[in-house]
């Protein structure tokens, strides 16, 4: 009942007040990664042990990802007022696709299976073959990653892909070539090395943004060379 209450309050939005109503799919790209970051933002104040109120708590998790959602049903609200599709085909679709890609949990029909896998290396693997099975003119292991991922997300999004597909993780054999004696033990180490580089490259004159994308489209085409 909320999501219908919510879906008619956009659409009466869209039809009575003038700002909503000049909305775009292209002037809503801002507020998407925006509303997506602040989700991140506050999951990560959650889990650096923040209190029950303000940065990090249940109720500010709770209004970011609504602020999310409300994206989606502004999306799915335009497109409906051009008679492409509407809010309810955006989760039939979803609901379809999590049956579909989830052979180890559901069968055909959405019931559950009687069984289920034990180790996630099991289901990433059903995961993977669903997912080629649906679009087997995807050949490159890096399809589909979206190209304005930060670079940093970007490059783990790659090495993730490669590693899932069997083929060579090329950069670790970078890290002794450039002087790194390895990697730290912490993720709030890895974060000061990570900091430290980019203040490298700064002094250099470097962008450390676009050196990242660039190492990792030259990784990505050596790597789908080879294969």
């Amino acid at each position: 009942m909320a999501v219908v209450e919510l879906v008619a309050a956009i659409a009466a939005l869209r039809e009575h007040c003038p700002w909503t109503g000049a909305l775009t799919h292209e002037s809503l790209v801002e507020y998407l990664v925006e509303e997506a970051y602040e989700v991140v933002e506050t999951i990560e104040a959650g889990a650096a042990g923040s209190g029950g109120v303000g940065p990090g708590s249940p109720d500010e998790l709770r209004g970011e990802l609504g602020d999310v959602l409300l994206q989606v049903v502004l999306h799915a609200r335009l497109a409906e007022e051009h008679g492409r599709f509407a809010f309810d085909d955006v989760a039939h679709g979803l609901y379809a696709k999590m049956v579909r890609r989830n052979p180890h949990v559901f069968k055909a029909d959405g019931s559950l299976q009687e069984t289920f896998p034990a180790t996630v290396e099991e289901i990433e693997q059903k995961w993977d073959a669903v997912k080629r099975a649906e679009k087997p003119e995807r050949a490159d292991p890096f399809s589909g990653i979206p190209a304005h991922l930060p670079a940093l997300a970007r490059a783990q999004k790659s090495l993730d892909r490669a590693a899932r597909a069997g083929l060579p993780a090329g950069p670790n054999a970078v890290v002794a070539a450039v002087g790194i004696p390895g990697i730290p033990a912490t993720e709030d180490a890895l974060g000061e090395l990570l900091l430290a580089v980019v203040a490298a490259a700064r002094e250099q004159g470097f962008d450390a943004e676009r050196a990242l994308r660039g190492a990792v489209r030259r990784y990505q085409g050596s790597v789908d060379g080879s294969s």
